[in-house]
């Protein structure tokens, strides 16, 4: 089958028990909610036609419905992200999955858009996006997912902690996660099959990292636009304030 025919959809998996921030995704942001700002990034990208939003929350989707966005309901056992992925699939039977997440609401559609590219030109590969970190605290930052990266773009490794360091604690340079992935309907099946979190991922509280723990490469796409993550309350000022400089 040509790559480009392949059936694909953006799908944006949302929880409302977040540990560190309950009730992230329907958090407003200067009149919408999270999730309706990353939904809208996502139909600018692929049309609305091809994005769903995966839940196991009635309050999630009574929002979406409201915005007018499809919603999948997936059970509350799902332990990550991509195994909500994984359950949404069986609704949507596609041969391929984007999954953007949920708490990124200044995602670029550009940035999606190159991981979809990616992915076509390399079909049954599992893509992840990755930016340049341009600030030491983010690099220092245990919220913020560091990449490293062969020089074809395999992952080597992610860790919350800072890397690479050198070995007096410096500083260099770093990449971090943009949390736009594919994967394929096999590689979906894989993880869901393998529904225990592995040891590093455990530890790391990262969830690609089941994929390296069991040698499948993980391809890293570099994307220009340094998104910004809402791990934790206070960063939803971080992103007000970067709206408001752009408006």
């Amino acid at each position: 089958m040509d790559s480009h025919n392949m059936k694909y959809a953006v799908v944006i998996p949302a929880r409302y028990q977040s540990s560190r921030f309950p009730g992230k995704p329907l958090v407003d942001i200067l009149g919408k909610s999270m999730i309706q700002r990353v939904w809208e990034r996502c139909c600018a990208a692929v049309g609305q036609e091809k994005v769903y939003i995966a839940t196991d929350s009635e309050k999630i989707r009574s929002v979406a419905l409201q915005f007018g966005a499809q919603v999948l309901m997936t059970s509350s056992q799902c332990l990550t992200g991509t195994d909500r992925l994984a359950e949404a699939n069986n609704q949507l039977d596609c041969d391929f999955i984007i999954n953007v997440q949920g708490d990124e609401p200044l995602i670029e559609p550009n940035d999606i858009l190159s991981v979809l590219a990616k992915y076509q030109e390399m079909p049954n590969t599992v893509i992840n996006a990755m930016c340049e970190i341009t600030l030491e605290e983010e690099f220092r930052s245990f919220n913020v997912p560091k990449v490293v990266a062969s020089k074809t773009g395999n992952l080597l490794y992610m860790s919350r902690s800072p890397i690479p360091i050198t070995k007096n604690g410096g500083y260099t340079f770093g990449y971090k996660q943009v949390c736009i992935y594919a994967f394929s309907r096999e590689h979906l099946e894989f993880f869901a099959k393998n529904d225990k979190k592995t040891d590093i991922e455990e530890v790391e509280d990262i969830e690609i990292l089941r994929f390296l723990e069991n040698d499948i490469t993980v391809k890293m796409i570099k994307v220009d636009s340094a998104s910004i993550a809402v791990d934790v309350p206070s960063d939803v000022n971080r992103v007000l304030n970067k709206i408001k400089s752009v408006n």
